[in-house]
């Protein structure tokens, strides 16, 4: 049997903006990226703390050190500049694999959403 579990999740970070007019994804800052083991074109799951919103995307990258997270297209519909999200992404894995895997947990500084 295979089951999904978290593979991957940035916890508490704050969106810097939303771009409806680009053509999808959210774009996250690559250090982020890096220490939550996410590689562009990943599926991931948006939860938005401020309102209750749950939906997927996918990652591509923003510059290095920035601290950006902006949700493009037409998921910028479902957040605003300033909420809260946590980012997360799934893993397929045997039974047996999930009961000792441990996910990439990033918990960056809320404020400015750099690595401290």
């Amino acid at each position: 049997m295979q089951i999904h579990v978290v593979k991957s999740k940035i916890h508490r970070v704050k969106v810097t903006g939303a771009d409806l007019n680009y053509i999808g994804s959210i774009t996250i800052d690559e250090n982020l990226m890096d220490a939550a083991d996410l590689i562009e074109g990943e599926k991931v799951q948006i939860v938005n703390i401020n309102n209750g919103e749950r939906f997927e995307t996918y990652c591509i990258k923003g510059n290095r050190n920035s601290g950006e997270i902006t949700l493009n297209g037409p998921a910028a519909r479902r957040v605003q500049k300033g909420d809260i999200i946590i980012i997360i992404a799934y893993g397929i894995l045997d039974n047996q694999e999930a009961k000792t895997f441990k996910p990439s947990l990033v918990f960056p500084n809320e404020e400015t959403n750099l690595l401290t």
